[in-house]
């Protein structure tokens, strides 16, 4: 549970001071390391939000300590991730819209959903071969498969499952396959696109 109150003692030699709670309770010690954002230094007067525990004396301090109106990096991340959901989610709405009011092919609706669900159940055995130290999906597969539509469902299964998100090599590649996709997808919008997916289709067919 958070708690707001003001900084009423610090100490910027020492790196500690007190809190005082905005509901009248007990001052609260609090050390700088406590503090999510030290780039900027704690002063008197400055109203805080943070959570309760206690040190190894087993006496009552701050911990998670933010300033009014900042962010936890757990809550930016989460933030960060719903919106990369979404924006997964909305690029999906779109292409069943188009097939409604832009006579683009159900077929282009159905490769993505298949993809999608394909790619985030690869995702999810990857992670579980990741952790138990099995055999591993190559990285060009996972690409491959973000390439031909299923990005959305590699987006989504990033996110949730926390997976494929620190390697920077990994993601630019990632986000290129993103671009490359959604280029061929507006290109369908096009004369030449539009004729040249209907002649894949009659070809298949």
């Amino acid at each position: 549970m958070r708690t707001k109150g003001k900084i009423t003692f610090w100490n910027d030699e020492k790196g500690y001071g007190f809190i005082t709670p905005s509901a009248g309770a007990k001052q609260v010690f609090v050390h700088i390391r406590a503090f999510s954002n030290r780039s900027r230094r704690p002063e008197i007067n400055q109203f805080v939000t943070f959570s309760l525990s206690t040190d190894k004396q087993g006496r009552p301090c701050a911990v998670g300590v933010t300033a009014a109106g900042e962010q936890m990096p757990n809550e930016i991340k989460r933030k960060g991730s719903f919106l990369l959901i979404a924006g997964a989610a909305l690029f999906l709405v779109i292409v069943g819209l188009s097939v409604l009011v832009a006579n683009i092919p159900l077929l282009i609706l159905a490769i993505y959903v298949i993809m999608s669900l394909l790619t985030f159940a690869i995702y999810d055995d990857d992670k579980s071969a990741a952790q138990k130290g099995t055999w591993r999906t190559q990285e060009s597969v996972l690409h491959f498969l973000s390439l031909a539509g299923g990005w959305p469902g590699a987006l989504i299964a990033q996110q949730t499952l926390r997976h494929k998100t620190k390697k920077e090599s990994f993601r630019f590649v990632f986000w290129l396959t993103v671009f490359l996709n959604c280029g061929v997808f507006v290109s369908l919008f096009t004369p030449i696109g539009a004729a040249l997916l209907q002649s894949l289709i009659a070809g298949v067919g």
